[in-house]
């Protein structure tokens, strides 16, 4: 059973407690080697990362030296490190090492020793494979029973939300918007057919940063250059749809226009569909984290009066996840026009008229 990101990370730590080496399996470009560091980074450990396809025996083992009757082995800098000091040990992309290369790291998740040489104590082994279920679609091998025994094998499936948190602090706010409002294009799900290019998390992850590196996400950047680079990173379908929405981007209404200009007019033709993205962007930003303005809770009355039921009833779940002190203001507050919000949210409730 496939895990998201989310469900990883709670579990993780009580594998990593009793010093199992953990082997995370999914999809090209779905974060694997992100949430490594990001697990890294919250338990203060630094990582020492190796690509095992790009290994030699010389590179896991280092190199023999003899003083005329006994040889001993000299180990390479990285596994000295990971022996001396307490680290993440990952292994990227295991399943794509010689055999030989992989008979050593065998060697190492059995016995937590390589050439004699010990890792430290609190030293942590993580591998990445492209293997499990999606195996068929990769150039890799297949990894024995035997050879699994010896990890704790998690099957990943990131969802969106789980890129969309990541990426609100990593990735430009246009690419964010474009994807929180199409979900669709964030990664091809399906069977790859050969020589086609497809969106990952981590082709827009890219992309975002070329874009913004030629600033061409600024007003008045030539849109057929950067049609072009998103055909290049993510294919020609995401490319076309990306192309338009930065077409329109201008008229996207963004928090900052409900909650600090009070723009409620911009919303004026939305759907529910329009009304679900931006109260999404508003948790995805923690928009209520901090206590509001008096002149921010007015205009967020003003907005909240204004949706669907559905989307009223989310915007106020969303707002229960930040400052205690912002629902209450909001149930207190009246709109522009004289209508209670605590009235609003008892029609909600009840189907009837407070």
């Amino acid at each position: 059973m496939a895990v998201d990101f989310k469900t990883f990370i709670s579990v993780v730590p009580h594998v990593a407690a009793v010093r199992k080496p953990v082997l995370i399996r999914g999809r090209h470009g779905v974060g694997k080697s992100c949430v490594v560091y990001q697990f890294a980074d919250a338990a203060g450990i630094p990582v020492v990362e190796r690509r095992a396809s790009q290994m030699t025996e010389g590179d896991l083992l280092g190199l023999p030296s003899t003083d005329g009757a006994v040889t001993t082995w000299n180990p390479p800098e990285w596994f000295k490190t990971a022996c001396d000091t307490a680290v993440i040990l990952f292994l990227d992309e295991v399943d794509r090492a010689t055999p030989e290369v992989r008979q050593g790291i065998f060697e190492l998740t059995d016995s937590r020793k390589l050439a004699g040489f010990a890792l430290h104590p609190e030293t942590l082994i993580f591998a990445a494979v492209n293997g499990g279920e999606h195996g068929e679609q990769y150039q890799v091998g297949e990894m024995d029973p035997a050879e699994l025994d010896r990890w704790t094998v998690f099957d990943v499936e990131p969802t969106v939300e789980d890129w969309l948190g990541w990426a609100k602090d990593n990735v430009n706010e246009v690419i964010w918007d474009f994807i929180n409002q199409n979900h669709n294009h964030l990664e091809h799900g399906d069977d790859f057919e050969p020589n086609k290019v497809y969106p990952s998390r981590r082709s827009w992850d890219r992309l975002s940063e070329c874009l913004v590196g030629a600033g061409l996400l600024e007003e008045g950047a030539d849109l057929s250059v950067v049609y072009n680079l998103t055909n290049a990173f993510v294919g020609f379908e995401a490319a076309v749809s990306f192309r338009d929405f930065i077409e329109t981007y201008e008229r996207q209404v963004t928090v900052e226009m409900i909650l600090d200009d009070g723009k409620i007019d911009k919303t004026s033709d939305f759907g529910i569909n329009e009304h679900s993205a931006l109260v999404e962007k508003m948790e995805a930003v923690e928009s209520f984290k901090e206590r509001l303005t008096d002149g921010q809770v007015q205009n967020l009355a003003d907005y909240f009066l204004t949706l669907p039921s559905e989307v009223a009833m989310k915007l106020w779940t969303v707002l229960g996840q930040g400052e205690i002190e912002n629902t209450v203001a909001l149930h207190q507050a009246t709109g522009s026009d004289g209508q209670a919000v605590s009235a609003y949210i008892v029609e909600l409730l009840t189907g009837e008229e407070a």
